[in-house]
């Protein structure tokens, strides 16, 4: 019998190593194609006064045995609310009573908008620093009261301190986080610890702050729809609404990078793609582009603590749909 050539051999390994890396790419939180449900929440609770709400939410989607999991869209505290280390302990605390997989993204609030005065004045770096520590304390699994593995950009590359850009898959359906945050994505100004930062002459921290997070959002994005080759569909939530113009005109856009490449990605991905955010506070569902397979669904917050059940069905057309689910409590 004729021996196999030694290069095909090393091919054939190749092979089976990069289906290995594939496989773990984005762990399998369920094979098939079974209907499911999720809770996307987002922008809450918002101030103390509002934590009895929060929890009232909490309850709520905790009794509803149709979630599987929770996605949260970022910003865990008011833009006007301190950036303190125990206000942040506090909110993960209230995270982690849901008892499902709970899944964030971080938002402007707690890390980038902390350079107000009315917020401490902290380092916008050192904050996201410390978000880090507190959100992620394992690299490679949510939070929450149904700890999943999933499979984080911290896990090796170029880019290992990003420990909240996460993929996971279920039922055929990718889903991922990409931290992409309000406050034009960090190009606003830290003017509260530095008057003269200016869109003009940015502050040299900031601007390399958001160039490195920028990059990392831009081989994330590539890396989620090269593991999605064979995905129903994909669902993508992060915190700022890009398509949000910057407050003043002399800045430029911080979306601009990013929305260029989703829109390639989605267009040349032909299935259906949902982009989740909040940042606004109010719900709406649209579709912003000619690609009638691109949706996008902005999640309730602030003074309305409510949620969004996102149904998914991976046998279906559309294979995503959502429910406004309005806690009658919170009408109040």
């Amino acid at each position: 019998m004729k021996k196999p050539a030694a290069s095909a051999i090393v091919l054939f390994c190749l092979v089976i190593l990069n289906w290995r890396v594939a496989a773990q790419d984005a762990p399998d939180w369920g094979n098939g194609v079974a209907p499911f449900a999720f809770a996307l929440i987002g922008d809450m609770p918002y101030g103390a006064a509002r934590e009895t709400a929060f929890t009232r939410l909490v309850a709520e989607i905790n009794r509803d045995n149709d979630v599987d999991f929770v996605m949260h869209a970022g910003d865990i505290k008011a833009g006007s609310e301190r950036c303190d280390d125990d206000l942040i302990r506090r909110r993960f605390a209230l995270y982690e009573t849901f008892q499902r997989a709970f899944v964030f993204t971080p938002g402007d609030n707690e890390w980038t908008d902390c350079h107000r005065v009315n917020n401490g004045q902290y380092n916008p770096v050192e904050r996201l620093s410390f978000l880090r520590s507190v959100f992620f304390p394992q690299i490679g699994q949510t939070t929450g009261g149904h700890v999943r593995q999933v499979r984080s950009q911290a896990d090796g590359g170029a880019y290992t301190e990003f420990v909240e850009n996460v993929m996971f898959r279920k039922q055929s359906v990718l889903f991922a986080t990409v931290h992409v945050v309000g406050s034009n994505n960090n190009l606003e100004p830290w003017v509260g610890i530095s008057p003269a930062d200016s869109c003009s002459s940015p502050l040299r921290e900031r601007l390399a702050e958001f160039q490195r997070r920028q990059a990392a959002a831009l081989a994330w994005l590539d890396e989620v729809f090269a593991a999605a080759t064979r995905a129903k569909g994909i669902f993508l939530l992060i915190q700022a609404n890009p398509y949000n113009a910057p407050s003043s005109p002399q800045c430029p856009s911080g979306f601009q990078a990013f929305l260029t490449r989703l829109e390639s990605r989605a267009q040349a991905f032909g299935r259906p793609v949902v982009l989740a955010h909040g940042d606004d506070h109010f719900f709406f569902v649209d579709q912003p582009l000619p690609n009638l397979l691109f949706s996008r669904v902005q999640t309730y917050g602030e003074g309305l603590v409510h949620w969004v059940k996102v149904h998914v069905d991976p046998q279906s057309s559309g294979v995503f749909s959502v429910e406004q689910k309005i806690v009658r409590s919170n009408l109040q």
